[in-house]
C-alpha cells in the first residue's frame, strides 16, 4: 500500500511547476484583489471535470459502452464529452456570481469587478478545455495497457491539469490587464464557449442519459461553487502573511493536490471495500481502515518534505534556516489536513454508499474540492500562528 500510495503521490511533485509559475507572475496577482481569490477556482473546476470524466470514462470503457478512441465512438462518449463542456460553463459563471458577493464582503472589490470576473473565469475554462482532449487520450491509453486509474492514471492527469489551467489562468490575467485587445480577445474566448454550449445542449438536450449526468452534477457543483470562494478568500488571507516569500507559491498548487488525491485514495479504496463486504457502512468502522490510511499519510508526509525541500532549492532558500522555517509548518499543516479530509471523506464514502449514490458524481467532486479548500484553510492557520 505503501509504495503504491507513494508511487501515486510522486506525481504531485509536478505540481511545483504550476507554483514556479506563479512565483515568477506574482506581480500579475497584485493588480486586483480578485486575482488571487479565483486562482483556487479554477484549479479545484478543473480538477473536479477532470475527476468527473476520469471516473466515469474509466468505468465505461470497463462496461464496454465507451471505446477507446476519438473517432467512430459510442454515442455514451460524445454524451460525457458535451455534459463536461456544459458544466464547466454552468460552473464557472455560478463561481463568477458568487465570487462577486465574497468580492464585495472580504475582497474589497466593486459591482464594477463583475465582468472582469466573468470574463477572465470562463475564458480560462474555455481554454482549459482542451486538457479533457489530453486526459481522455490518457485515459484511452492507460486503459490499453491496463493501469489502475485510481492509483496511478488520475493523480497523474490531475497533476497535468492543474499545471495546464495554471498557465491558462496566467496568460488570460496577462491579456486581461493588458489593455482594450486583450479584454477583446478574452471576451471572444468566452463567446465561443457558450457559442459550442448551445451547440452542445440542441444536440443532446432531449438525451435522458446526458439530462441525468447535468442534473446529478449540478447540486456538488453548486457547493463547489460555495466552497471555492472560501478557499480563494483563504488564499488572500496567505498572501497577505507571506507577502512575497515564493517557496510558499511554488508549493501551493503541489501540496492541494496532493492531499486531494490522498482523500481520493482512501475515498475510492473504502467504496470498493464497502461495495464487497468488508467494510461495515458506519464511522466506527474506519479501524478496519487504518492500513489504508497510515500508508497514505506516510506517503503524503514524505512527499510534502519533499516539495518543501525542493522549493527551497528552487528559490535558492536550501538552508539549515530555511529548513527550519518551512518544513515545521509543511508537516503541521499535512497533520490537520490529512485528519480533516479523511474523516470526511470516510464520511461521504459512507453516506453515498448508503443512499446508492454514484460516487463518481459525489466522492471525487466534493473530496477534489474540499480538499483544497481545508489544504488552503490549513496553511494560513499555521502561518498565521507561526509567524
Amino acid at each position: 500500500m505503501f509504495k503504491e500510495t507513494t508511487l501515486s503521490c510522486v506525481f504531485d511533485i509536478g505540481g511545483l511547476i504550476a507554483g514556479f509559475a506563479i512565483a515568477l507572475q506574482l506581480g500579475i496577482f497584485q493588480l486586483s484583489p480578485w486575482a488571487i481569490a479565483l486562482y483556487p477556482a479554477v484549479v479545484s473546476v478543473k480538477g473536479v471535470t477532470t475527476g468527473l470524466l476520469t471516473g466515469r470514462l474509466s468505468t465505461a470503457l470497463h462496461l464496454g459502452t465507451v471505446h477507446p478512441r476519438f473517432f467512430g465512438n459510442t454515442q455514451s462518449f460524445y454524451k460525457l464529452i458535451g455534459a463536461i463542456v456544459v458544466l464547466t460553463l454552468a460552473t464557472s459563471s455560478t463561481i463568477s456570481v458568487i465570487a462577486m458577493l465574497f468580492g464585495i464582503l472580504f475582497w474589497g472589490i466593486t459591482i464594477a469587478d463583475f465582468s472582469a470576473i466573468l470574463m477572465v473565469m470562463v475564458a480560462t475554462m474555455s481554454l482549459g478545455l482542451l486538457t479533457t482532449l489530453i486526459t481522455t487520450k490518457v485515459m484511452f491509453i492507460s486503459f490499453k495497457r491496463s493501469l489502475d486509474p485510481e492509483v496511478v492514471v488520475f493523480p497523474a492527469i490531475s497533476t497535468m491539469a492543474d499545471i495546464v489551467i495554471t498557465f491558462l489562468y496566467i496568460g488570460v490575467l496577462n491579456l486581461y490587464f493588458s489593455g482594450d485587445f486583450g479584454q477583446w480577445a478574452i471576451a471572444l474566448f468566452a463567446l465561443l464557449n457558450v457559442s459550442v454550449v448551445l451547440i452542445t445542449l440542441h444536440r443532446f438536450i432531449r438525451k435522458a442519459d446526458f439530462l441525468r449526468i447535468i442534473k446529478e452534477s449540478l447540486g456538488t457543483m453548486l457547493l463547489i461553487a460555495i466552497v471555492v470562494n472560501i478557499t480563494g478568500t483563504a488564499l488572500r488571507g496567505v498572501n497577505a502573511l507571506v507577502g512575497i516569500r515564493r517557496e510558499i507559491y511554488i508549493i501551493y498548487p503541489a501540496i492541494i493536490d496532493l492531499i486531494g488525491d490522498v482523500g481520493l485514495i482512501v475515498g475510492s479504496a473504502a467504496t470498493t471495500k464497502l461495495a464487497l463486504g468488508a467494510l461495515a457502512p458506519s464511522f466506527s468502522s474506519i479501524k478496519n481502515h487504518a492500513k489504508n490510511i497510515f500508508s497514505t499519510w506516510l506517503s503524503s508526509i514524505l512527499i510534502f518534505g519533499v516539495l518543501g525541500a525542493l522549493a527551497l532549492a528552487i528559490n535558492n532558500k536550501l538552508s539549515i534556516s530555511g529548513i527550519s522555517s518551512l518544513l515545521p509548518s509543511l508537516f503541521l499543516t499535512n497533520i490537520i489536513a490529512f485528519i480533516a479530509i479523511v474523516v470526511i471523506t470516510y464520511a461521504i464514502s459512507i453516506v453515498t454508499f448508503k443512499r446508492g449514490l454514484d460516487p463518481d458524481n459525489f466522492v471525487i467532486p466534493i473530496i477534489s474540492t474540499l480538499a483544497d479548500s481545508i489544504t488552503t484553510i490549513a496553511l494560513f492557520a499555521v502561518i498565521f500562528i507561526i509567524f
